[in-house]
């Protein structure tokens, strides 16, 4: 069944991707709105090779790995002690479920004011994009831990450290996983989307200055990497969530 699912989710992929070709090549998308999928990917091949466009790309995935490492690390401990508080989390609850329709971009201007025209705007832009998607993934996990699992755990007199790391969370695994993937993408999409405002580097940038440039080749190539690193990250940590799921019994 797995192994199904698999073949038709690499045949949608390629379906589009052939889709996109065919109507390329055909003229039916013009070459000034989109260049053939193939043409983007011999792009940027010759982009890595070249290595010109290597410092921009440090910078974005160091400015992403701070955002989201951040994101990650305070998301859990915050889901954590808000499940622990009820108070806090009556009074909370509200923020999260309305955080996202609040545009974060709309504190760009403040951070910069604050914090300069470095990276830390942007490892902000990131981090606040992330942060709150791993906090409700987490309580949603915490939530959803059979009550039968934590009497085990005192019928077993464990202490709460074991019983937290050998039942709680390989029970809540599942939602903190989400959450990691979800903060993955929302953590890129933060810094990019930050670099396209206000910034003199990055991956971001270099797409804004191709598309006014009118550089398709360069442009559909770093949107391509983009897509590629984001896919080949969330699908390691979907084998790695298999994995552990497997091991714990759960299909």
């Amino acid at each position: 069944m797995r192994l199904r699912t698999n073949v038709l989710r690499i045949a949608v992929v390629l379906g589009a991707f052939l889709a996109v070709e065919l109507l390329s090549r055909i003229g039916a998308i013009p070459r000034v709105m989109m260049i053939p999928p193939s043409e983007m990917l011999i792009a940027l091949v010759r982009l890595l090779l070249s290595g010109r466009m290597n410092v921009h790309i440090a910078i974005t995935l160091r400015n992403v790995g701070i955002a989201l490492t951040s994101a990650l690390l305070l998301g859990f401990v915050g889901g954590v002690v808000v499940h622990a508080l009820p108070r806090l989390r009556r009074i909370l609850d509200p923020l999260f479920a309305s955080y996202y329709s609040i545009p974060i971009f709309v504190f760009y201007p403040l951070f910069i004011v604050i914090f300069g025209m470095g990276s830390i705007p942007l490892i902000i832009m990131g981090f606040l994009s992330a942060v709150v998607a791993m906090v409700i993934n987490t309580l949603n996990g915490l939530d959803r831990v059979p009550r039968v699992f934590r009497k085990t755990a005192q019928v077993f007199q464990m202490t709460r450290a074991r019983a937290v790391c050998l039942i709680i969370l390989p029970a809540a695994a599942a939602n903190i996983f989400t959450g990691i993937k979800l903060a993955v993408a929302y953590a890129f999409i933060g810094v990019i989307a930050a670099e396209f405002i206000l910034s003199g580097g990055g991956i971001g940038y270099q797409i804004s200055f191709t598309y006014y440039a009118f550089d398709n080749n360069t442009m559909y190539a770093l949107i391509l990497l983009i897509l590629v690193l984001v896919t080949v990250i969330n699908m390691s940590l979907y084998v790695w969530e298999r994995r552990l799921l497997t091991r714990m019994g759960r299909r």
